[in-house]
């Protein structure tokens, strides 16, 4: 996993006075990413997890004196899983007010934990960064586009943790990707109080899993799981905020023609959403590679808009009667409209979209000959 290179530059983004906040899936990288930092910067620092039990108990207590006594006069505070310390963005904002020249970094797995710590408390003292599975982007560094090219299959399939990606052999990768399921995915959201269990959860995201890039009804799952639509709303926003799933919703003009009260939504790791519905089949052996494809690049796009700093709100676009758009990008007073196909048939622009829009609207077809220029 060392091998690979992340997008982020730790040293590039501390502070003097802030707290970098690193959040993401478990599993991505976040911890690995710091402590490579560490291993070449000069700075002397502090390192703790929030992991361990005495020091959830150390740095809960909102005393400065207290905090101050931890941290001695260290410039450089990391602190690995701060979700599991209760009142974290208390603390820190203690002890960045009382020193100027203090630089913090904060890793959490969880959203919707570091959120509410360290939303309110820290607000003015943070830069938070969202670190996802390996990018094409990243993968660029150590690849030839034709290597990317020749191993498409394999992210499709597989996916891109760090762990799966360098692991040797096929049986490894679904042996990990199982491991992530069984012990990390579910974790921080079951520890909500009035949460059904693993088996539930489970479930709802295999129901998700056959659905990409399709406009899901909650109410077709609620019926389907037996479980009421408020609670299917809750469920999917807690996956979304464990960065489990990925949320798109329609775009509109408030034009009757267009589709906005349904979502669409996409895994941020197709190698998860495969092991969930046990299908590791080869690409030409599948009958879903069209949606396997729509959510490698819709995700991508992501990872490449967020590491790039590429500003735009995302949608898709489907009109009542079936022509769509599959990624409509709104940025800098105009649309950006993309259909993401797999083969090589001919495809034309949607004439409602072009209509609809003639002034600032574009469209063009993402295709595996042309998608690098896409993403990377």
């Amino acid at each position: 996993m060392s091998s690979i290179i992340r997008q982020y530059d730790i040293k590039n983004e501390i502070e003097p006075g802030k707290a970098l906040v690193i959040v993401g899936p478990r599993r991505v990288g976040k911890t690995t990413l710091v402590r490579n930092f560490l291993e070449e910067t000069d700075e002397g620092h502090l390192f703790f997890t929030g992991d361990d039990s005495g020091v959830q108990r150390q740095f809960s207590q909102t005393e400065l004196t207290h905090l101050q006594s931890l941290i001695g006069d260290t410039k450089l505070l990391v602190i690995d899983e701060a979700q599991n310390i209760p009142n974290i963005g208390q603390s820190l904002k203690l002890l960045l007010d009382a020193d100027p020249l203090l630089k913090v970094i904060a890793t959490g797995s969880s959203s919707f934990e570091l959120a509410g710590q360290l939303g309110e408390p820290l607000t003015g003292r943070k830069k938070t960064k969202v670190l996802y599975p390996v990018a094409q982007l990243e993968l660029r560094h150590s690849h030839q586009p034709l290597e990317l090219k020749l191993q498409l299959e394999s992210y499709l399939l597989y996916g891109s943790y760090p762990h799966v990606i360098t692991a040797s052999s096929k049986a490894s990768k679904e042996e990990l990707l199982q491991e992530l399921i069984d012990s990390y995915l579910f974790r921080d959201i079951l520890t909500f109080k009035e949460v059904k269990g693993a088996l539930f959860l489970r479930r709802l995201l295999s129901f998700l899993a056959y659905q990409i890039g399709s406009e899901v009804s909650l109410t077709e799952i609620a019926t389907t799981l037996q479980v009421d639509r408020k609670t299917v709303e809750r469920y999917l926003d807690l996956f979304e905020q464990s960065y489990i799933i990925h949320r798109v919703g329609g775009y509109s003009r408030n034009m009757r023609s267009e589709i906005t009260a349904k979502a669409k939504y996409y895994f941020y790791d197709l190698g998860i959403r495969n092991a969930l519905i046990a299908n590791f089949n080869s690409i030409q052996d599948r009958n879903d590679v069209g949606m396997l494809w729509e959510n490698f690049i819709v995700l991508e796009r992501l990872k490449f808009r967020t590491y790039t700093n590429l500003r735009a709100n995302q949608y898709f676009w489907r009109t009542w009667a079936g022509q769509e758009v599959d990624i409509v990008e709104e940025r800098s007073g105009k649309l950006y409209g993309f259909e993401c196909k797999w083969g090589t048939k001919l495809v034309k622009a949607p004439r409602t979209w072009l209509e609809t829009y003639p002034d600032e609207a574009s469209w063009e077809v993402i295709t595996p000959e042309n998608y690098l220029d896409f993403i990377i």
